[in-house]
C-alpha cells in the first residue's frame, strides 16, 4: 500500500487477589542469547514486499561489520553527534532538550520550544545507550542531574507539602466531557479515600516533597509566565530560562486547540481576577497556589533507562559509575506509585456514583496500572495550611511499562526503599501484562484502556461494558479529540517496553501477546528502495474485549482494529524497529529482525543534516482558528497582553506565533491556501531512532 507523505505524523499525545501467571519458561541467559544472535543476518526487505513476505528459511550466517548490524552502531554515533551539536538547535542554553528544533509546531506541547518530561526521559535513555556503546557514563549522570534541576520541582517550588493530610487528599470536582461544562464546582459532599503511601514516603525520605517530574515546561518562556524552578512565582515575561506551565484541564473533548495555557504557580498576576483558576474549578473563594502534574510514562521511561544503564555498566565492570543515579531512579519509582491509585482514592473496581462508590481504605483504591497522571499542589501562603494529592482513574495501555515495573520489583539496585514498594510494583507488573492481554484485538493490536471513573464523574457506564478487575473498558481513555487510541505511535511505544520485558524475563503471557501483535504489525509494514517505507498511522476500532477472567482469558473475537492510514512518522518507526529487534532477539523471529533492519535503513536514507525527517502535511493547522471556550462574563489577559474572553481562539491568545518565521505558511492556509508542509526534527523522534540503531547493533552485531 502506498502512503500519503506525512500523513498524520506526530499526532498529539496527551496529557485484588494476586493472580498467578501462566508458568514462565526458563529465562534464556545472556550468554545463550549471544551464541545464537551472533548468527543472525540483517537484510533489508526486497522492493515492494511486505514484511510477512520476507520470512526466511535460510540458515543464519554470522554478521560482519559494514553489511551487517555493526553499521548501525556507527550510525548511532553519527546521529548522536548530530543531536548533541549545539549548532543544530535541539537544546536550550541550559542544555534542556526542546520538543523540536522548529518552533511552529502544535501537538501535546503547543510550541516547539516547550519541552516535556517525555523529552527529558528520552535524553536519559539516549545517554544510557551512549554509555553502553562508549563506556562513558558521564553524560548519562549529567542528563539525570539536568532533569532533577529543571523538571522536578524543588522544595521552594512545592513549599507547603508539610500541610498535606493523607486522610483528606483532595476535594472532589467532577470531570466533564466538554470544556463548556467548566468550571467544575468543588464538592465537599463527596467522600474521598485515604492516601496509603504518603506516610511511608515521608518516613523513608525525610521530606513531604514529591520526587517526580512535572510534565510541561516553556523552555524559552515564550508565554511569559516566568515560573522558573527555584523562583516559581517571581518571574514574568522578562525572565529568561524555563518556566513550569500547564494546558489540558477541561475534559476528554478538550483538544490542544481548545486549551488555555496557564502557570503552574498561580499568584493571580495574569489571567482574570482569580488568575486562571476559575476557568477550571468553581469555588467560593480562590487561593494563590502551586500545582504540578506528572506524566507517569515519562518517569517510567527514565527508570527503564536507568535499569539498562545499570546492567550495561555492570557488564563493563563499572556499575559504580552509575550507582548514584540508579538510586535516584529507584526513588522516582517509589513516588511513581501514585499513578496506581484512583483519582480520589476511591475503591478501585465497580465504582459507580460519586456519593455511593465508597472511599478507599488502605490499598483497595489501587488499580495497580500506570494511569494517565498524578498531581499534587498546595497553598503559596505558608500559613494557609493546605496541600493536595490526586491519582488518576483512567489507564491507557500505551502508558504501561512492564520493564520498569520488572526493574522496580526485582532488581536490587532499583527496588525502592519504601517497605511496600517492591511488592506494589510486583503486583503492578502482573496487572500490566494481564491488561495488554485483556485489550488485545482479534487481529493483534491493543485497544485503549479502562477507567475506574466513567466520564471522570463515577457515572454509570453503558449496560454490558466489559470490565477488568472491575474497571470499565474505555475505547479512548482520557481524550477523544482525536481519540487517544487511533495513533499507532501508542502501539509502538508501549509494545517496545513489552518486548524489552519479554527479552529480560521470558514471561509466557507477554510472549503470547507479542507473538500476535508482531504478526499483525508485519502485515502492515512495507519497505521499498532507498527511503521508501510505510507503517500504520491511524487505527479504527470496533467492538469490545471480553470481560477479564484471569483463569480463562477470552478470545476477544468481538474486538477489532483496522488500519485506515499509513505514515512515514520517523520517530514511531524508530520505536517500532526497536520493538521488533527485542522481540526477534527473544524468539529468533527472522521476519521481525529483518523488518527492523529494513526500517532502520529506510530511516537513514531520509537523513538531512539536522537528523532524520520527512515532509509532513499539516492540515490540522486550520484549527489555529478554533474557538477556545471562555465562560460568559469572564475576561483576562495573557502575559503579553493577548485578551482572553468569549470568542477567543487558539490563535488570538497566542499572537506570538505571528512573529514566527514559518507563520506565513500557516496564514496562507488559514486564508484558503493548501495545507502547509513542514519537516520537523522532534527531539524524542531523533532519540528514538538513535536508540533503535544502537539496540539492533547490540543485539545482532558481532560480539553481541
Amino acid at each position: 500500500m502506498r502512503i500519503r507523505p506525512g500523513s498524520l505524523i506526530g499526532t498529539p499525545t496527551r496529557a485484588r487477589p494476586h493472580e498467578p501467571h501462566l508458568p514462565h519458561p526458563p529465562r534464556r541467559s545472556r550468554s545463550t542469547r549471544k551464541l545464537w544472535t551472533a548468527g543472525l543476518l540483517a537484510l533489508s526487505l526486497p522492493l515492494g514486499l511486505t514484511a510477512t513476505a520476507a520470512q526466511s528459511s535460510a540458515a543464519p550466517v554470522p554478521l560482519t561489520d559494514g553489511p551487517g548490524a555493526l553499521r548501525f552502531e556507527d550510525q548511532f554515533l553519527e546521529l548522536y553527534d548530530t543531536i548533541k551539536d549545539p549548532a543544530n538547535g535541539y537544546f536550550s542554553p541550559e542544555g534542556i532538550p526542546y520538543h523540536s528544533v522548529e518552533t511552529l509546531i502544535v501537538e501535546a506541547p503547543d510550541h516547539g520550544h516547550e519541552t516535556t518530561s517525555e523529552a527529558y526521559s528520552y535524553l536519559i535513555w539516549l545517554e544510557a545507550q551512549y554509555g553502553k556503546v562508549t563506556g562513558d557514563w558521564g553524560p548519562f549522570n549529567d542528563s539525570w542531574e539536568l532533569m532533577e534541576q529543571y523538571m522536578i520541582p524543588g522544595s521552594v517550588d512545592q513549599p507547603t507539602n508539610s500541610f498535606y493530610n493523607p486522610s483528606s487528599p483532595a476535594t472532589y470536582a467532577a470531570e466533564h466531557p466538554d470544556p463548556s461544562a467548566y468550571p467544575s464546582p468543588l464538592d465537599q459532599g463527596v467522600s474521598v479515600g485515604q492516601d496509603p503511601i504518603a506516610g511511608e514516603l515521608t518516613s523513608t525520605y525525610g521530606t513531604a516533597d514529591i520526587y517526580g517530574m512535572h510534565w510541561l515546561q516553556d523552555v524559552d518562556n515564550v508565554y511569559g509566565f516566568g515560573n522558573s524552578p527555584g523562583n516559581p512565582c517571581g518571574g514574568g515575561p522578562d525572565t529568561e530560562g524555563p518556566s513550569f506551565i500547564n494546558t489540558f484541564q477541561r475534559g476528554s473533548q478538550e483538544s490542544v486547540w481548545e486549551t488555555v495555557p496557564h502557570p503552574s504557580c498561580e499568584d493571580f498576576s495574569y489571567g482574570g481576577d482569580n488568575g486562571y483558576l476559575d476557568l477550571f474549578t468553581g469555588d467560593q473563594g480562590y487561593s494563590q497556589q502551586w500545582r504540578y502534574t506528572n506524566a507517569p510514562d515519562a518517569d517510567a521511561r527514565a527508570v527503564q533507562a536507568a535499569y539498562w544503564a545499570n546492567q550495561w555498566a555492570a557488564e563493563q565492570g563499572n556499575a559504580s559509575a552509575v550507582a548514584a543515579t540508579v538510586d535516584k531512579a529507584a526513588k522516582m519509582g517509589d513516588y511513581l506509585r501514585y499513578s496506581m491509585y484512583d483519582k480520589y482514592f476511591k475503591r478501585a473496581g465497580d465504582c459507580v456514583g460519586a456519593t455511593s462508590c465508597p472511599a478507599g481504605n488502605g490499598k483497595d483504591s489501587a488499580h495497580y496500572l500506570m494511569s494517565w497522571y498524578y498531581s499534587w499542589g498546595g497553598a503559596l501562603d505558608p500559613n494557609a495550611g493546605w496541600a493536595y494529592r490526586i491519582g488518576s482513574s483512567h489507564s491507557h495501555f500505551g502508558y504501561q511499562n512492564p520493564l520498569a515495573a520488572y526493574a522496580l520489583s526485582t532488581d536490587p539496585a532499583l527496588i525502592p526503599d519504601s517497605p511496600s514498594a517492591g511488592q506494589d510494583w510486583g503486583q503492578s507488573l502482573e496487572r500490566m501484562v494481564e491488561f495488554y492481554r485483556w485489550l488485545q484485538s482479534a487481529e493483534g493490536g491493543i485497544a485503549g484502556g479502562a477507567t475506574n471513573s466513567w466520564e471522570g464523574s463515577y457515572a454509570t457506564p453503558p449496560a454490558g461494558t466489559p470490565t477488568f478487575y472491575g474497571l470499565y473498558y474505555d475505547e479512548a481513555p482520557v481524550y477523544r479529540d482525536p481519540p487517544s487510541n487511533q495513533w499507532f505511535g501508542m502501539q509502538a511505544w508501549s509494545m517496545q517496553r513489552m518486548a524489552e520485558y519479554f527479552y529480560e524475563s521470558g514471561d509466557a503471557l507477554a510472549g503470547e501477546v507479542l507473538d500476535k501483535w508482531v504478526d499483525w504489525v508485519l502485515e502492515h509494514v512495507t519497505i521499498g528502495s532507498g527511503g521508501d517505507f510505510s507503517i500504520p498511522s491511524t487505527l479504527s476500532w470496533s467492538g469490545s474485549p471480553d470481560t477479564w477472567n484471569p483463569a480463562n482469558p477470552g478470545s476477544n473475537s468481538g474486538l477489532h482494529v483496522t488500519v485506515t492510514e499509513y505514515t512515514q512518522d520517523v520517530g514511531v518507526t524508530g520505536s517500532l524497529a526497536n520493538a521488533l529487534s527485542y522481540y526477534a532477539a527473544a524468539t529468533g523471529d527472522t521476519a521481525a529482525r529483518d523488518t527492523a533492519a529494513g526500517l532502520l535503513d529506510a530511516l537513514w536514507a531520509n537523513s538531512d543534516g539536522l537528523g532524520i525527517a520527512v515532509p509532513e502535511e499539516r492540515g490540522d493547522f486550520s484549527r489555529f482558528n478554533d474557538p477556545v471556550y471562555i465562560p460568559s462574563g469572564w475576561s483576562g489577559q495573557m502575559p503579553n497582553g493577548d485578551v482572553i474572553e468569549p470568542g477567543s481562539t487558539f490563535d488570538s491568545i497566542r499572537s506570538f506565533y505571528h512573529d514566527d518565521p514559518d507563520w506565513p505558511k500557516v496564514e496562507a492556509h488559514l486564508n484558503g491556501g493548501p495545507a502547509p508542509t513542514f519537516e520537523y526534527h522532534r527531539f524524542w523522534a531523533q532519540a528514538d531512532i538513535a536508540i533503535a540503531m544502537a539496540t539492533y547493533s547490540e543485539l545482532f552485531g558481532d560480539g553481541a
